[in-house]
């Protein structure tokens, strides 16, 4: 039995983007562990969007609210509007009612990654305010814990919370996700299928507990 993880993102320049990459890298050292990547859809008008810079040839699949419940686990990643998540990523949140009228995602791991022009441009803000959103849903969050010691590294200017991996784009786009970031988005997308996995094992082996005990 595989633990199925969705890795559900938003990029406009790219940078969420490579990290979902990388998250589910994480995911696929696990065994028995499976990633998939799908992307929520662009809003802004086309016209728009090109003026923005945004990458419209991005070749992961859309996704629809109702197949969140077909995974055991779900890492999404956003980039920061105003220390908050992305519109195209609130939007498709704001579609899951019913799934949350049906405690079709209890249970469930969630987590979360990032990425913001400025090291502090509100990445923890973006973070913890999208949790909420897990919280509401009744998933299990999974942040990324300091056993991942590159978040304490001084040496080099980086992404990286207690709350999820996160990278910098700068202003303009410029900066790409380093390899000290996608590395802590490899190990959160690891973490989170560790813990999947465990969850998923440990429910089958009480049910089939409890049905020896009837």
């Amino acid at each position: 039995m595989n633990t199925r993880i969705l890795v559900l993102y938003y990029s406009t320049w790219g940078h969420v983007e490579q990290m979902a990459q990388a998250v589910a890298d994480g995911v696929r050292e696990v065994p028995g562990a499976e990633a998939v990547i799908k992307r929520v859809p662009e809003l802004m008008p086309e016209e728009v969007a090109k003026r923005a810079g945004a990458r419209l040839d991005q070749a992961a699949p859309v996704a629809e609210p109702a197949e969140l419940a077909d995974y055991d686990a779900i890492v999404i990643g956003t980039p920061t509007r105003y220390g908050r998540m992305a519109a195209q990523m609130a939007n498709f949140l704001d579609q899951t009612g019913q799934l949350w009228l049906h405690d079709k995602l209890v249970g469930k791991v969630g987590s979360v990654f990032a990425s913001t022009a400025s090291q502090h441009g509100g990445q923890e803000t973006t973070l913890v305010s999208t949790i909420v959103n897990l919280m509401h849903l009744g998933m299990t969050v999974v942040g990324l814990p300091y056993t991942e010691k590159r978040q304490l590294s001084l040496d080099e200017i980086s992404g990286g919370t207690p709350y999820g991996a996160t990278t910098l784009s700068g202003g303009d786009g410029s900066r790409q996700p380093s390899e000290n970031e996608l590395a802590m988005a490899r190990s959160q997308g690891r973490h989170v299928a560790e813990t999947a996995r465990a969850q998923q094992l440990g429910r089958q082996e009480w049910q089939e507990a409890e049905k020896r005990r009837a």
